[in-house]
């Protein structure tokens, strides 16, 4: 029996040698600008959910969430991505209406989660007699990069208010950076148009003098063109408390859903990695919300329905659902002192 014992102990060390455990994927996340919130949504994730995971998650920035599917869908390694909803829902509706490229972007695509409301900021000089959003119309705006978040919102918004699109001579497509100085200097814009989940680093970091040169406008919520748009995006309060500097009251305004998207990965190996990730996403979601960005106290750990061509992964949904139902505390296992050796060798005790 003794030589038995050994021999079964024997193959299964042999088993073992022969399938080593996986070695830590890496993996990369796109994002949108560096000084977005995105970005930082992105970094904590790679902070306090992959390592746990298995995963090396690099956080890339990018021109946004046009960009970021593309890349998701193309590129080497990108496993993750942060993508507005307006332009998913957008690159749906190209491909229901027989756009090809489109439907090869976006059919694969899968969400892991929503996040959180991006808040949708309308800049001007501050000595500008505009007040409200919905007097924007046949003003010169900067929308932002080509291929960004920022510009599909903008120019979707436009159409919804005011049902024509931004006349080529007045959209223009720089950076917010470069926007805003040419807002303030030679004064060839009259409104940049930021999408960035508040408190957005860039305006954050504006001096206490900035008032002297730029002003958020408001959101009529009552207007005609404002309700057509709230009927796709969200209402939101862009916070005095965040923009000390900038805002001496809340202000009223408009907002975009952010996504958490994968593929639809169908390889053992990268469906492992992200059962995984859910699982660690669980678990660690207490401390996404206590130590990560901000925006993660918005968050709700919950799986809604989603509208007509959206899915969510097969490979993370059993777990978060199992995880929204039990709570992320039924996914660690509790400490205890007195585990007996026999418990710890086999791994059952922390």
């Amino acid at each position: 029996m003794i030589r038995s014992a050994l021999g079964v102990l024997a193959c299964a060390s042999a088993l073992l040698q022969a399938a080593p455990a996986l070695a830590a994927a890496e993996y990369k996340i796109v994002t949108a600008s560096e000084r977005g919130t995105y970005i930082q949504i992105g970094r904590d994730l790679a902070n306090f959910v992959a390592p746990a995971a298995d995963i090396t998650l690099e956080t890339l920035p990018s021109a946004g969430s046009a960009e970021n599917v593309r890349r998701l869908r193309f590129e080497p390694g990108v496993k993750f991505a942060l993508v507005q909803s307006d332009v998913y829902q957008a690159f749906i509706d190209q491909a229901r209406e027989g756009n090809a490229e489109a439907a090869r972007m976006v059919n694969p695509l899968r969400v892991i989660m929503p996040l959180y409301n991006e808040e949708i900021y309308f800049i001007v000089r501050a000595d500008a007699p505009l007040e409200h959003v919905h007097e924007i119309k046949d003003r010169k705006l900067n929308i932002g990069p080509l291929g960004s978040g920022t510009a599909l919102s903008s120019t979707t918004l436009y159409r919804l208010m005011f049902g024509a699109p931004i006349a080529d001579e007045n959209a223009s497509y720089l950076s917010n950076e470069d926007a805003l100085v040419k807002l303030i200097t030679d004064k060839t814009l009259d409104v940049v148009v930021v999408v960035a989940g508040q408190p957005a680093k860039l305006l954050t970091e504006m001096k206490p003098e900035v008032r002297q040169y730029i002003k958020l406008l408001k959101l009529d919520p009552e207007h005609e063109s404002s309700r057509a748009a709230l009927a796709t995006y969200f209402p939101a309060t862009i916070s005095a408390a965040n923009y000390p500097n900038l805002l001496s009251a809340d202000t009223a305004g408009i907002a975009v859903k952010a996504f958490l998207v994968t593929y639809n990965y169908t390889g053992p190996e990268t469906v492992q990695y992200l059962r995984q990730f859910a699982q660690s996403l669980c678990r660690n979601f207490p401390r996404l919300q206590s130590d990560g960005h901000p925006k993660w106290k918005e968050v709700a750990l919950a799986l809604p329905a989603l509208g007509k061509g959206w899915t969510y992964s097969t490979a993370t949904e059993r777990h978060l659902r199992a995880c929204i139902e039990q709570g992320p505390s039924a996914f660690t296992a509790p400490k205890r002192a007195n585990c007996t050796q026999q418990e710890r060798v086999l791994g059952l005790c922390n």
